[in-house]
C-alpha cells in the first residue's frame, strides 16, 4: 500500500474507517494484498497511526463485502476464490446486470448516454493498442459496467453490483489471472448494447446484456476446464 497518508488525505471529509476501508479495499482488489493474505491489526494501526477501533470496523465492513474472512484464533484474511464461487458470480451477473440494462434502457438521460458513447470511443483506443489484453486488465470492460448499472437509476441495484459484487469481480481477475482473447468481441458486444438503450428498447437491451455476461462466464468456464 504505498504512500498511505497520501491516499489518505485524498477522504478529508470521511471518517477514518471510510478512509482505511477505502484503503485496504483497493489494495486487495488490486492483488496488493494477495488472496489468503493476512490483515494485521497490530502492524495497519501502526502504519496508519490510529487506533484499533476504526481499523476493526473498516474490517468488518470489508467481510460484509466479501473481501476478508475472519476466523477465531487466525485474524482475518483475504478471501480466497474458488472456481465455483466465480461463475455463481457470473450467474448473478447475468440476471442482475440484464435487469439494469432494462432499466438503463428506460431511465438513462441523453447525457449519461453521450457519456457512455464517449467511453466507448476510449475503450476503441484501447483495443487498438493491445486487442487481447488492455480491455479486461485496465478494467475498462468493468467500468462499463458500473456506467450501466448507475443508469439504471435504482439505488438498490446499484448497491448490489457497484458497492459489492463488482469488489468480487476485481478480486477474481487479480487472483485467477487468466488472461482473455474477448476483448474485441466484447467490445462489440457493448456498443450493440448501447444503441438498444440508446432507442430506448428496454427488452432488446436486457437480452444482449445477458447473452453478453453469459458469453463471458462460458469463456471463463472453457479456460478453468482447460486448466484441469
Amino acid at each position: 500500500m504505498n504512500q498511505p497518508a497520501a491516499v489518505l488525505a485524498e477522504a478529508e471529509n470521511s471518517t477514518i474507517p471510510d478512509r482505511i476501508f477505502a484503503l485496504l479495499k483497493e489494495a486487495i482488489v488490486e492483488g496488493e494484498i494477495p488472496a489468503g493474505g493476512k490483515i494485521s491489526e497490530p502492524e495497519l494501526a501502526r502504519i496508519h497511526g490510529i487506533s484499533r477501533g476504526p481499523l476493526r470496523e473498516a474490517i468488518g465492513r470489508l467481510e460484509a463485502c466479501g473481501l476478508v474472512v475472519r476466523r477465531p484464533n487466525v485474524g482475518a484474511r483475504v478471501v480466497t476464490l474458488s472456481s465455483q464461487q466465480l461463475l455463481e458470480i457470473y450467474h448473478v451477473r447475468e440476471a442482475l446486470e440484464g435487469m439494469a440494462a432494462r432499466l438503463a434502457a428506460q431511465n438513462m438521460t441523453s447525457e449519461e448516454i453521450a457519456d457512455l458513447r464517449h467511453l466507448l470511443e476510449q475503450h476503441g483506443r484501447q483495443i487498438e493498442q493491445d486487442a487481447e489484453h488492455a480491455y479486461f486488465q485496465r478494467e475498462g470492460d468493468l467500468d462499463f459496467h458500473y456506467r450501466i448499472v448507475q443508469g439504471s437509476h435504482n439505488s438498490r441495484m446499484i448497491n448490489l453490483l457497484c458497492n459489492d459484487l463488482y469488489h468480487l469481480v476485481r478480486l477474481y481477475r487479480y487472483q485467477f489471472g487468466m488472461p482473455s482473447k474477448r476483448g474485441p468481441r466484447a467490445f462489440v458486444e457493448h456498443e450493440h448494447i448501447v444503441d438498444a438503450i440508446e432507442r430506448g428498447d428496454a427488452e432488446m437491451a436486457e437480452l444482449m446484456m445477458r447473452a453478453h455476461v453469459r458469453a463471458s462466464r462460458e469463456n471463463v468456464e472453457r479456460q478453468l476446464a482447460e486448466r484441469e
